[in-house]
């Protein structure tokens, strides 16, 4: 892989002149924070056209479950199949699937949003029960029980019964967990686990009741966690043929944005290629099969309406209990991570293993896949998340020292690894090193200072790679740029000659000879007791 020095485009913010207002006159609205499906549509915003993917769900089967990150479509596409069933046929003129349903098979639809129900007042149980009766009353049906158990029967036979199979959405069904994870509220977790087993385990049993069923929401917990009573979903998370339910594909996205990549090319001052370029480095990505890659809607969305390049999406959410998880673990780089498809479903209240955590809230995605052995590669899928994780990561590590904020130690980083100046290079990371907190040198871990140091070349811009294998053994890091091949291998309190020789031993240079690239091994060590020095050993390979 070639070197690649990105522009820190997050401190660019270039606003729209007034002649490029005349754009906006025509353009359909962006739907940035819109989660109905008919608002969106009566609203005069933009709809990317998912409903030839929903036609394929409610012909080929049933039952569905479907996991994505935050913000990436989930509730409109409930929306958009509540409506569908519901025969509200006008709000789907021009889509693909006007011609393809049969709007006279109207069916009833209960759409439970735990997002809206006041669970955290009311306690799981009470709220349940409050909006079940609701949703009765939106019927014209009154309900005998009084648990939730029983309540969901009745329910589910009296609305069959009047109005026909029902189609049941649950939307966030795992939200009433994951709001209380943290160690003080495990309990309370542990108990709406519980009754979330107890109501989803209605589902199976209710079959003629039912038309369609879908389930979404941001983690997927193991089956006998949740679902040990509903064992009959279809888990769409890692369809191949369902990677772009939601998200946008770059072919929508040149097909249904262009008026607003227009706009933001002219407000930039770049050519339409660069700025696709940069758009794909910095908001796409997300893959869940290796091969289908989409936009995060959220992302991309508020990059037109800003026309800057900044991390809006990671922004909405703190990954704090996650780096707290990294931190903890002791593991700081999470690229090229090899799992089998069984990693995806561990993760548990009393077993939160950090890569599934990672991929579900989508800060790792997927890379490549073996659809033959069920191996993955994970990965940052994007600029907006790697540079937000190693900004993040830092800040825990070194308390977010001041010299990494300047756009000079960045620039000066850059220019030393380009022009072969490690002399440069060492007296930079020297300077870093000497902010960082006592306490973190009170902790004796090789892999806590070479993963500091990996982040720090990483949010710097400089290409590396952690961990690189050989026939031999694996170098601590690499660094390439147009002419050079920067070998690191990395010690604590021990020697930079014992260092460069692992080097040497292990012909970490081989797999780069046919580059053609000078290649150089540095041997460093990190000395606890002189925290402004390296001890610093240079070869030419």
């Amino acid at each position: 892989m070639q070197f690649g020095v990105y522009p820190h485009f997050s401190k660019i913010f270039v606003e729209a002149t007034s002649a490029n207002f005349r754009y906006l006159v025509h353009m359909k609205q962006l739907p940035i924070g819109i989660q109905d499906f008919k608002v969106l549509r009566e609203g005069n915003y933009i709809y990317v056209d998912k409903t030839e993917h929903i036609h394929r769900l409610a012909t080929t089967g049933k039952y569905y479950f479907l996991s994505r990150p935050r913000r990436f479509g989930k509730s409109l596409l409930l929306t958009t199949i509540r409506d569908l069933y519901a025969g509200r046929k006008s709000l789907f003129e021009g889509l693909w699937i006007e011609d393809h349903w049969d709007w006279a098979a109207t069916s009833p639809v209960l759409h439970f949003y735990f997002d809206k129900i006041n669970y955290a007042q009311k306690g799981l149980a009470n709220a349940l029960v409050y909006d079940l009766n609701r949703k009765a009353e939106h019927y014209g049906l009154t309900l005998a029980a009084t648990d939730y158990k029983s309540l969901f029967v009745e329910l589910l036979e009296k609305l069959a019964a009047k109005n026909g199979p029902v189609v049941l959405l649950i939307d966030e069904y795992d939200k009433p967990i994951l709001d209380y994870l943290s160690e003080e509220d495990l309990d309370t977790a542990k108990a709406n686990r519980h009754i979330l087993r107890e109501f989803y385990g209605i589902i199976k049993g209710s079959d003629a009741d039912l038309r369609f069923v879908l389930l979404t929401g941001v983690s997927k917990f193991a089956k006998v966690s949740v679902f040990s009573h509903l064992n009959n979903l279809n888990d769409l998370t890692l369809h191949r043929e369902y990677a772009t339910l939601t998200g946008y594909t770059q072919t929508e996205l040149e097909r249904y944005f262009t008026d607003y990549i227009t706009a933001a090319k002219t407000a930039l001052e770049i050519s339409e290629a660069d700025l696709l370029k940069t758009m794909k480095d910095w908001y796409n990505g997300y893959s869940w099969d290796g091969e289908h890659k989409v936009y995060n809607p959220f992302g991309i969305l508020n990059f037109f309406s800003n026309k800057a390049f900044s991390n809006f999406w990671f922004s909405t959410g703190s990954p704090r209990f996650l780096i707290e998880q990294m931190k903890e673990q002791g593991v700081y780089q999470v690229e090229d991570i090899e799992v089998s498809n069984t990693a995806f479903e561990r993760f548990d209240i009393e077993n939160l293993t950090l890569v599934p955590l990672l991929f579900q809230a989508g800060y790792l995605t997927v890379k490549s896949s073996n659809r033959m052995t069920g191996e993955y590669i994970l990965g940052y899928p994007n600029l907006e998340v790697q540079e937000s994780m190693y900004e993040h990561l830092i800040d825990e590590l070194a308390h977010n020292p001041s010299r990494l904020n300047t756009g000079r130690t960045i620039q000066d980083m850059q220019r030393a690894f380009i022009r072969n100046e490690l002399d440069e290079v060492r007296y930079i990371l020297e300077a870093i090193l000497s902010d960082l907190p006592y306490e973190v040198f009170d902790r004796k871990s090789e892999g806590l200072y070479h993963g500091l140091v990996h982040l720090i070349f990483n949010y710097l811009g400089i290409y590396a790679q952690s961990e690189v294998h050989s026939s031999k053994g694996r170098a601590d890091a690499i660094v390439e740029t147009p002419t050079h091949v920067y070998i690191f291998e990395f010690k604590f309190d021990q020697s930079a000659e014992a260092a460069l020789e692992q080097i040497l031993s292990n012909a970490y240079a081989d797999r780069y000879r046919s580059s053609k690239k000078k290649i150089t091994g540095i041997g460093v060590n990190f000395k606890p007791d002189q925290r402004t020095a390296l001890d610093w050993k240079v070869a030419h390979l």
